[in-house]
Formats: C-alpha cells, sequence, structure tokens
C-alpha cells in the first residue's frame, strides 16, 4: 500500500495532441486511485478541476501569447529537409521558481519544451520524474530522427546532409549537456524509447522505467459493431479497415505512403474491402485507392472515437516511428486487432498473430498480407479481438499503470530522502 502523496504534472496542454492525452490520461489514473495529483498546463480544454493554469500577471500572460513565436526565431537560420518539429527552448521561465515553493512531494514532468528552457529544467529542485514522448530529451532541437548524431554527439563532423545553415540541433544539445548535471529519472512509455535513451549519448547513464500509457478500460471497450456501423451508414458484412489521418496523410513519420502501397496490392486481392479514415474529411479532390471510403472527419469527442473502434474489423498502424502508438492501444481497448510494423514503440502493443500483426518493417507487401490475415480469418479474428482487449485490460488498464508511477515516485522520493541524509 503507498502512502499518500502529493504529485504534480507539469505539460503545455491537457488534450490538444497525443503526449497531452496521454500525460492528462497518467493524472487521470492516478487521481482514480486515490493520489493528490494535479496538473499545470498553459493551456486547458478538458475542464477538469484538477487542470490548473498558473496565476500569472497581466504581462505574464501576455508574454506567454507571443512565446511561441520568439520561440522560432533561432529555426529561421536553419534549414532541413527532414520533416520533423525542432524547438529550441531557450527561453527563460518563472515555472522553476513556482515549482519549487509549491507544496508537491513530486513532480511529473512530460512535454516542457514549449513551457520552460532547457536551463530551467535544471533549476528544479524538488525530486523529479521525467515522461518523454518522443526523443527530443536525448537529441538536440529535433523531435524525432533518423540519424545518428544522438548517439555519437552533435559533432562539427557528423552533420547531416539534409540539414544546412546554423546548427541548431549541436547548439541545443550543447545546452542540454552543460545545464542537465544531475540525471533526473525518466519514464519511457515502450521499450524502444528506453533502448534510445540507453544508447544516447547524452543520458546513457540516467536511470529508465518502461511504464505504457494508460487507458480508461471502463470506457474504452467493445460497443456493438452492427450499431456502430449503423450509425455512419456501413453495412454490416463489409469486410472493414480503420485508418486514423489525424495529419497521418501529411506527416511521412505516419506511413500513408506505405499503406498505399499495402492498398494497392490489396485491391485485386480483397476487392470487398471498404476504408473508414478518422481524423480528417474528404478531400475536394480524393485519390482512388481502389476501395470505397467512409471519412469521419475529426472526432471532437472519446465517444465518437470508441464507436469508430467498433465499427472497424481491424485497424492498421503504418507508422515509421511512435513512441508508444496511442491509437493502437484505443484499438486493442475497444476489442479491435491492429496491423503494424514491427518497430518501434508498436511491439509493446501488438502481439504478432495474438492481438493483430507485426509486419515486416517497412515491408509494404507484409503489410498487406497482414490485413488480409487478419480480415479473412473470422474465426481467428474473433479470438483476435478477445486478445486485444485482454491485452489492454492487463497491461494499459488505470489501475495497472498508476500503480507502477506510484513504485518510481516512491523509489525517487527515498533517493531524495538518502541524498540529503548523506549531505546532511
Amino acid at each position: 500500500m503507498h502512502r499518500l502523496m502529493k504529485i504534480c504534472h507539469i505539460n503545455h496542454t491537457d488534450n490538444y495532441t497525443g503526449g497531452a492525452r496521454a500525460a492528462y490520461r497518467i493524472h487521470r489514473a492516478l487521481l482514480e486511485q486515490g493520489v493528490a495529483s494535479y496538473m499545470q498546463v498553459n493551456q486547458s480544454s478538458t475542464g477538469d478541476w484538477s487542470v490548473q493554469l498558473p496565476d500569472r500577471s497581466a504581462i505574464s500572460k501576455l508574454f506567454n501569447k507571443v512565446r511561441p513565436l520568439v520561440a522560432e526565431l533561432p529555426n529561421l537560420f536553419f534549414t532541413s529537409s527532414f520533416p520533423a518539429p525542432h524547438s529550441a527552448s531557450y527561453i527563460k521561465s518563472d515555472w522553476p521558481s513556482w515549482i519549487n515553493s509549491s507544496g508537491y512531494e513530486v513532480v511529473n514532468l512530460h512535454w516542457v519544451y514549449e513551457m520552460m528552457s532547457i536551463e530551467d529544467i535544471a533549476r528544479i529542485r524538488k525530486p523529479l520524474v521525467w515522461t518523454i514522448h518522443d526523443m527530443w530529451a536525448f537529441c538536440g532541437a529535433e523531435h524525432y530522427t533518423e540519424d545518428l548524431r544522438w548517439q555519437t554527439g552533435y559533432l562539427d563532423g557528423n552533420r547531416p546532409d539534409y540539414e544546412s545553415g546554423f546548427d541548431l540541433n549541436q547548439w541545443v544539445w550543447r545546452r542540454k549537456a552543460k545545464a542537465w548535471k544531475c540525471p533526473l529519472h525518466l519514464v519511457t512509455p515502450s521499450r524502444w524509447l528506453k533502448r534510445c535513451v540507453q544508447e544516447s549519448r547524452l543520458m546513457e547513464t540516467w536511470p529508465v522505467t518502461v511504464i505504457p500509457n494508460p487507458i480508461d478500460t471502463n470506457f474504452w471497450k467493445p460497443v456493438d459493431r452492427v450499431m456502430a456501423r449503423s450509425l455512419y451508414g456501413i453495412a454490416p458484412d463489409v469486410p472493414l479497415l480503420l485508418f486514423g489521418a489525424n495529419g497521418g496523410g501529411r506527416i511521412p513519420n505516419k506511413g500513408y505512403d506505405m499503406l498505399l502501397s499495402a492498398l494497392g496490392i490489396l485491391r485485386s486481392e480483397m476487392p470487398a474491402l471498404e476504408l473508414m479514415v478518422f481524423g480528417q474529411r474528404a478531400p475536394e479532390n480524393p485519390e482512388d485507392l481502389g476501395f470505397p471510403v467512409h471519412y469521419t472527419g475529426h472526432l471532437h469527442d472519446d465517444l465518437s472515437l470508441r464507436l469508430v473502434y467498433g465499427a472497424a474489423d481491424a485497424m492498421v498502424v503504418p507508422s515509421r516511428i511512435e513512441a508508444f502508438g496511442q491509437t493502437a492501444s484505443e484499438a486493442h481497448a475497444c476489442g479491435t486487432p491492429v496491423i503494424a510494423f514491427d518497430t518501434t514503440g508498436l511491439p509493446d502493443i501488438v502481439d504478432h498473430q495474438e492481438t493483430g500483426y507485426l509486419a515486416r518493417r517497412f515491408e509494404t507487401g507484409d503489410l498487406a498480407r497482414g490485413v488480409r490475415w487478419v480480415l479473412e480469418e473470422r474465426e481467428n479474428s474473433l479470438r483476435l479481438q478477445r486478445n486485444a482487449r485482454a491485452k489492454a485490460v492487463r497491461t494499459f488498464d488505470y489501475q495497472v499503470v498508476s500503480s507502477q508511477y506510484l513504485e518510481v515516485y516512491e523509489r525517487v522520493l527515498h533517493e531524495e530522502h538518502n541524498r540529503k541524509y548523506t549531505v546532511d
């Protein structure tokens, strides 16, 4: 039994991005287990009483509105053809003094690059846990990358050819190496991201624990498939494949191009297949994918998203890089098998031929084979549905994940106590 402790989660928002949704769910998982958990954000949309905005002066509020524009200034002198967001995080904030004077026992940082500078993080004196939701913490300014400077150090001679101008990534990485002398306890949502931390030049000695992103399995659960399809005007007996395209069609990292390649293979093999796409409306001139496509548009509430998962026979997540894969875990909680590539964080969610199909890394032929295998084996598909739901309850449920976080908090508090006792 863990003693009662007061926890504060720091994140830029509480609902706008996948990382924000993950941070908010971690907070809610703890709160629903009786932990005194709070969340401090710059922007809030949930209306949750336990999510709070700092009480700032009018001048401070005005500065925070223009802060994102000022934060982008170094990026103007830097050019990269690799489509990853870059954050310099150089603007000092009042967050360290606020955190240090607060009554929280443990502070859990999340997506903080928009809130404080690299140097600000080093100024925090409270016991800290940092849940990282992408690669930014141990890279330069980039949030994900395919080169290996993060392993070797950002040297003058190992800059990739697709970059030019000011070496933003080297500048940011060197500032991190200078400021972060005292390792923090990191949490990663996947084994892949933990391996990256341990292989990084910056954080190879930092303590790190893998804890998956949680999901409320009392809410995210199977619904009647016929009913869900009727709401979207889809026939009850057609094989239906789901894809989430909330920016996915525009972001190479999400693998939309590889999905198109796999669908090209399936056109002759599964002519009865239909597609369901959530996160975008039908474009003005939709491309011919060879199958009927049902666009849901952007879904503004979790209930609508749950119905979409419930309507589908399977979901495909063709991403090149996923720190975790939150849509895959949501689909599993709703009893929907997932087809994905065997890469990055997705193998932590999908068990090959048990809860879905893990295709060989970036082999679109095998991705198509996985879709066909899941959808054609109807009896097998029912087994996958049961296994997917059981995996979500066993691994991602609020109670399961919150207990793992509490163990990390206790460990950090114990280490802090021993450090102070030794110093005194």
